[in-house]
């Protein structure tokens, strides 16, 4: 048995802040001390490495709950579900529900709980529950609900990945030009007889050395509170972490899934830099020696930044609706999902659609 996909859906946010709204920053470094370099320096540099132009922030009068909501409503409404047999209900995120102006996060009830209760689903048996597992969160809720059919625990699970990060940034902190917002979700129900759906899948947490490669911190600007916490990481340590251990495990879930590399239509990888997603595709095919083939790898993260759990099903939603210029996904076609991120943990997961 292969569990499908049968809805997706995606809440973009409307807001867009491009790079040179950021030329009036005053950026500082870890060490407390101003950046000496001009802010256009600063900003080229860091498109040439992210590849980010621009990013999306959610509008002021929303929170994580309302888009997690927004891209579930599309997702069951493409899948034709009854929300009232959802048995359970996965909201991936971080950091909760965070107000417009605040880094306070909100998660009592827990966000699927809320976003239950958004949706009217009555059914006491549809069990809401949120995965905190960093930015491959959606994807590990897509292994779960997987693993919840084919326990025969389940028949329909609706997973969503939702993010305002934006509200969690260190405005000094030139890392806050990478992050953004948005939401995706998916319906996954079991199937008996097409010989598609989920195929395999890998997944890990290195919880030793790497743990804290993203952690909690106060500003960097020492001239301003230091009470309040916000989002800061290493991003040298996990580029190279990310570069060793990403491609690995995703030829674990290829591997597993006994299909060649060479059917492999798109791999879908968190987008969490440009640079980075670049090298490990290319690590990943040179573990076959093989050469990348063009178009593989579509790429979001220019206009939508990194919004953490909602790269990979945005990134999903676009294509398959034909949001995304120069990328398709047909019926028949196989892809390879990938994501890394806090804890730090990684996983895969091969998908014939």
């Amino acid at each position: 048995m292969q569990n499908i996909i049968t809805g997706t859906g995606s809440y973009i946010p409307t807001v867009i802040k491009k790079n040179e709204d950021f030329l009036s920053n005053e950026f500082y470094s870890e060490a407390k001390t101003k950046l000496p370099n001009a802010n256009e320096v600063i900003i080229k540099k860091f498109k040439d490495i992210t590849g980010i132009e621009e990013r999306r922030y959610l509008e002021k009068n929303l929170k994580n709950s309302d888009i997690a909501t927004y891209a579930a409503q599309q997702a069951i409404e493409k899948s034709k579900v009854n929300p009232e047999e959802i048995d359970y209900l996965i909201v991936a995120h971080n950091f909760g529900d965070v107000r417009h102006g605040h880094t306070d996060c909100d998660m009592l009830p827990s966000i699927a709980s809320r976003v239950k209760h958004n949706l009217k689903i009555k059914n006491s048996n549809c069990v809401a529950y949120d995965v905190i597992f960093g930015c491959p969160g959606w994807v590990q809720g897509v292994i779960q609900a997987d693993a919840f059919i084919k326990a025969g625990l389940a028949k329909k699970c609706l997973v969503i990945g939702s993010e305002t990060l934006s509200r969690v940034v260190d405005p000094y902190d030139r890392d806050s030009m990478i992050y953004s917002d948005g939401a995706g979700a998916c319906v996954i129900e079991s199937n008996d007889t097409l010989k598609k759906g989920i195929i395999a899948h890998a997944d890990q947490t290195f919880a030793l050395d790497e743990v804290y490669y993203l952690f909690n911190g106060s500003s960097y600007n020492p001239n301003v509170s230091q009470d309040a916490q916000y989002i800061k990481m290493f991003g040298r340590k996990i580029y190279e972490f990310a570069l060793t251990h990403v491609p690995l495990a995703m030829k674990v879930a290829l591997d597993k899934s006994g299909i060649d590399i060479d059917q492999i239509k798109k791999v879908l990888i968190h987008q969490a830099n440009e640079k980075m997603d670049e090298a490990i595709i290319e690590r990943f095919y040179k573990l076959y020696g093989k050469d990348i083939p063009k178009g593989i790898m579509p790429m979001s993260i220019h206009k939508l930044g990194n919004s953490s759990v909602a790269t990979v099903p945005t990134l999903l939603d676009l294509i398959l609706n034909g949001a995304l210029e120069d990328h398709e996904i047909n019926e028949g076609d196989i892809i390879l999902l990938a994501s890394v991120g806090a804890g730090m943990n990684i996983n895969a997961l091969i998908y014939q659609v």
